[in-house]
C-alpha cells in the first residue's frame, strides 16, 4: 500500500509529531523516576502517547516501531485497567526509557533516509516477561485481569458489518481547526484509532490517503464517520480526543436503518432538529408515530451531524453544544526548517550592515544639507530594523528544558550502572538561549554531567565512610546575567584533589620550577584539568575521567565566545560553570579606535567611560600599571600596546578609559577615542587566522571597514 501514495509530507509530519511525543514521554517518566509508582494521569498519558505512536507508525508501515509501541501500550493498558500493586517501578521506568531509546534511534534512521530496520524482538520479550510478572501478581490475589488490548494490523480499510445485539451505531462529525496542516493525515489517524473497536466503519471523504487535496475538503466541510461498534459514546470520544488539531467532535447514536443510509445526512442548512431531554422514550416514540400518520406534510429534512441543539422545558435556559459556543482564540504554530531561520538571520544581519552604510555615508556630510526629513525616515528605518531583529531572535530562542532533560536521563542511566544513589535537581530550565548556542553546548554539558556522576560523586560506601548522610546530589542550573547565560553543574561529591593535580602538573612540566606549589591559586590549579591529556584518574571508565576530554569541552565553549570556570572544595564538591553568550548573531556594541584600527566592545561589559589624569596613574617596576578612580585601584590595559599596534596614544590624558566589569573583576581599558554605539553583526574570525586572546569575532562597519570584536573575559583574565 505504501507505493500507492506519496508519503514524503506525511513522513515530515510523522517525525515532527512523534519527536514531540517522545520528548514529553521522557520528561514525564524522569519526573517520576524516584516515586513509588506512576500516578494515574501519567499512566493515562503514557498509554495515549504509545497509542498515538503505534497508530501513526502503522500508517507509515514501520512495523518494528508499531510492534514495540503496541507492547508497551499493553503494559500501560493493564496498569490503567487493573491498578495492580507492588509494580517494580524502577524496572518499569527502565523499560519505558528502553522503548523510547529504540523508537528515537529508529526515527534517526528514518530522518537520515535509511530504513528503520532495528530488531525490537528482545525488548518485546522483556516487556512480555514484565507484563506476565505483574499479571501473575494480580491473579494470585484473586483479581480478574482485564480483556486483552488487541491490535489489528491495517490490512484493509473497510470492515464488513456484523451487527449483534450489543452493537451501537454512531454518526460522527469532526471539525478541525482551520490552520491544521495535512488534515487528511490527522483524519486517517482518527480512523486508525477507531478501527481498534470498529465492527464496521466508513468515512467521507474516503480518499484521504491517495488524495492530498482531501485535506482542504476536510477543513472546509468537516470529516464524517459512520461507526458500528460495541463501545459507549464516552469510549468513542476518548479514542478520538480533542487536541491542537481537532476543534470539536460531535457523536450521535442512531438506528441501524439510519446507519445503512450511509452519508446521506440531508441538507445541512435545514432548521435545527431539537432533542427533548425531559419526555420519556415512550412519549417521544408516540409523537413520532402520530407525525408519520399525518398526510401531505413535507418530510422533515434529515439531520446533519453537528446541527443539534438541546431544548430544555425551562424557559430562557436553552442549552447548546460546544459547536454553538463562542470560539476562543487558539495559538497557531508552524514548524520551520532551521536552515531557513539561519538564512533569514543572515539576511537581517546584512540589512543591519546596509543600514549602517546608508546612515554613515560620506555623502551626508556635505555642509549645508537639510537632512531633517532624511533623519526622520532614518529613525523609522532603525526602529523597524530593531523590531525585526527582536522578532527573529525571539523565534530562534528556545528554552533549555529539552537539553536539561537529556542530562536528567544521563544521570539516571549512569548512576544506575555505577550503583550510586544520586538525586538530580534542575533549576532555571526555562532560560532561553539561541538554538545554535544549544547545539554547541549540548555535548560539553553532557561531559560535565557525566564527570560529576562518575568522578565527583562517591560510591554509597565511600559517602558513609566519610560521614556524609543522604544521597549524592547533582544540580544543573541556568540563569542570565549581563547578556550571558550561566549554566552550572554542581555536585556534593569529593571535590578535586589539589595535591594530586599539582603532582601531575609538575610531572608533565607545567609548573615553574622556581615557583612553590603554595603560590598557585586554587583557580589556577583547577584549570590544569582542562589541558589536553591531563587526568589524575588512574583508571579511565567508559563514562568519563575528570580531566579526560575536558580540553575538548573548553575548545567547544570558547568557539562560541564562552568560558568555563571551575570551583572546588575538597570533600564538599565542585562547581563547573559555563558562561556563554545569549546569541551569536547581533549585539549592541561600542565602536572605538586605536590609531587606525577599529574595535568593538559589547555594551553590557562596559560599566563606565572616564578620562583620567597622569597623576592618577601608578606605575610598577615590572611594567604593570594601575589607576586610582574614586579611591578604587584598577589595573590598566593599554589596548594599543597589548596588540602591538604601530600608532596609538601614549598619554592617558589624550585617551579614554573604559571600565570593564565581568564577574566582579574590573579592569580599565585605554583606547584613543570612541566612535559611538552601533548594532553589530557578529562574524567569526576566519579559521586560517590563529586565535588571539581577547578577540571573539569581527564585523563590518558602516564605512565598509572591518572591526575586531573584543572579548571582555579574555582581556580581564
Amino acid at each position: 500500500m505504501a507505493e500507492e501514495f506519496n508519503t514524503e509530507s506525511m513522513l515530515d509530519m510523522y517525525l515532527f509529531e512523534n519527536t514531540q511525543l517522545l520528548e514529553q514521554l521522557q520528561e514525564t517518566v524522569l519526573e517520576q523516576k524516584d516515586a513509588d509508582s506512576f500516578d494515574e494521569d501519567s499512566i493515562n498519558e503514557i498509554f495515549r502517547t504509545m497509542h498515538t505512536i503505534k497508530g501513526s507508525s502503522g500508517i507509515m508501515m514501520f512495523d518494528n516501531i508499531t510492534a514495540v509501541s503496541h507492547k508497551l501500550e499493553d503494559v500501560f493498558y493493564y496498569l490503567r485497567e487493573s491498578h495492580p500493586e507492588n509494580v517494580p517501578h524502577v524496572e518499569l521506568v527502565e523499560h519505558v526509557l528502553e522503548v523510547e531509546d529504540f523508537i528515537s534511534s529508529e526515527m534517526e534512521k528514518i530522518r537520515g533516509g535509511d530504513s528503520p530496520d532495528g530488531d525490537a524482538s528482545e525488548i518485546i520479550v522483556n516487556l512480555d516477561k514484565f507484563l506476565d510478572k505483574i499479571k501473575n501478581g494480580v491473579v494470585e490475589e484473586g483479581a480478574e485481569p482485564p480483556p486483552e488490548n488487541v491490535h489489528t494490523a491495517p490490512t484493509q480499510f473497510y470492515i464488513a458489518p456484523m451487527a449483534t445485539s450489543d452493537s451501537h451505531f454512531y454518526k460522527i462529525f469532526i471539525t478541525f481547526f482551520p490552520e491544521t496542516e495535512m488534515a487528511n493525515v490527522h483524519a486517517y489517524r482518527t480512523v486508525y484509532a477507531l478501527k481498534e473497536i470498529a465492527e464496521d466503519i466508513l468515512y467521507s471523504p474516503e480518499d484521504i490517503l491517495t488524495d492530498e487535496k482531501s485535506g482542504e475538503a476536510i477543513i472546509k466541510d468537516g470529516f464524517k464517520i459512520l461507526l458500528q461498534a460495541q463501545s459507549t459514546e464516552e469510549e468513542v470520544r476518548e479514542l478520538i480526543g480533542v487536541g491542537y488539531d481537532i476543534q470539536k467532535v460531535d457523536v450521535f447514536e442512531c438506528k441501524a436503518e439510519e446507519f445503512l443510509r450511509g452519508f446521506d445526512f440531508g441538507d445541512a442548512d435545514a432548521p435545527l432538529a431539537k432533542i427533548d431531554l425531559e419526555s420519556s422514550v415512550e412519549e417521544i416514540e408516540a409523537r413520532v408515530s402520530d407525525a408519520e400518520k399525518e398526510e401531505k406534510k413535507p418530510a422533515k429534512p434529515a439531520i446533519a451531524p453537528g446541527d443539534f441543539v438541546i431544548q430544555s422545558r425551562e424557559p430562557g435556559k436553552q442549552k447548546k453544544l460546544a459547536k454553538d459556543k463562542p470560539k476562543g482564540e487558539k495559538a497557531a504554530f508552524i514548524s520551520v526548517n532551521v536552515k531557513k531561520m539561519d538564512q533569514l538571520m543572515d539576511l537581517i544581519g546584512e540589512l543591519v550592515i546596509s543600514e549602517s552604510v546608508v546612515l554613515q555615508s560620506s555623502d551626508l556630510k556635505v555642509p549645508g544639507l537639510n537632512l531633517d526629513n532624511f533623519n526622520k525616515a532614518a529613525a523609522q528605518l532603525a526602529k523597524v530594523s530593531t523590531d525585526l531583529q527582536n522578532v527573529i531572535m525571539s523565534m530562534r530562542m528556545v528554552p533549555l528544558t529539552n537539553t536539561f532533560q537529556k542530562m536528567n536521563r544521563i544521570v539516571f542511566d549512569v548512576s544506575r550502572k555505577l550503583g550510586k544513589d544520586i538525586e538530580f535537581v534542575m533549576l532555571g530550565e526555562q532560560t532561553e538561549v539561541d538554538k545554535n548556542i544549544i547545539e554547541h553546548i549540548s555535548d560539553p554539558l553532557m561531559h560535565l554531567v557525566r564527570n560529576s556522576v562518575d568522578h565527583g560523586i562517591e560510591t554509597n560506601e565511600e559517602r558513609k565512610e566519610s560521614g556524609k548522610s543522604g544521597k549524592g546530589k547533582v544540580t544543573l542550573a541556568a540563569k542570565t546575567e549581563a547578556g550571558k547565560v550561566w549554566i552550572s553543574v554542581e555536585d556534593n561529591g569529593k571535590g578535586l584533589d589539589r595535591e594530586k593535580i599539582i603532582a601531575k602538573a609538575r610531572k608533565q612540566g607545567l609548573l615553574d620550577d622556581n615557583k612553590p606549589d603554595s603560590a598557585y591559586t586554587d583557580k589556577e590549579v583547577n584549570q590544569f584539568i582542562t589541558l589536553p591529556g591531563f587526568s589524575t584518574n588512574e583508571q579511565v571508565t567508559e563514562y568519563s575521567g575528570r580531566g579526560v576530554g575536558m580540553d575538548v569541552v573548553v575548545q567547544n565553549i570558547q568557539a562560541i565566545g564562552g568560558t568555563l570556570e571551575i570551583e572546588s572544595e575538597a570533600g564538599l564538591g565542585s562547581i563547573m560553570t559555563l558562561k556563554i553568550p545569549l546569541t551569536l548573531a547581533i549585539i549592541d556594541g561600542i565602536v572605538m579606535e586605536i590609531g587606525t584600527s577599529s574595535f568593538v566592545m559589547e555594551t553590557s561589559a562596559i560599566k563606565e567611560f572616564t578620562r583620567v589624569k597622569e597623576n592618577m596613574m601608578i606605575h610598577e617596576p615590572n611594567g604593570d600599571e594601575y589607576v586610582m578612580i574614586r579611591d578604587d585601584c584598577f589595573p590598566v590595559l593599554r589596548l594599543g600596546r597589548w596588540y602591538g599596534l604601530e600608532q596609538y596614544e601614549e598619554s592617558v590624558e589624550d585617551g579614554v578609559m573604559l571600565i570593564l566589569e565581568i564577574d566582579e573583576k574590573k579592569v580599565c581599558l585605554l583606547v584613543d577615542r570612541l566612535v559611538g554605539e552601533q548594532e553589530i553583526v557578529v562574524k567569526p574570525i576566519p579559521s586560517y587566522i590563529k586565535k588571539v586572546k581577547g578577540l571573539s569575532g569581527c564585523t563590518q562597519l558602516g564605512d565598509g571597514s572591518i572591526a575586531l570584536i573584543l572579548d571582555a573575559p579574555g582581556l580581564i583574565e
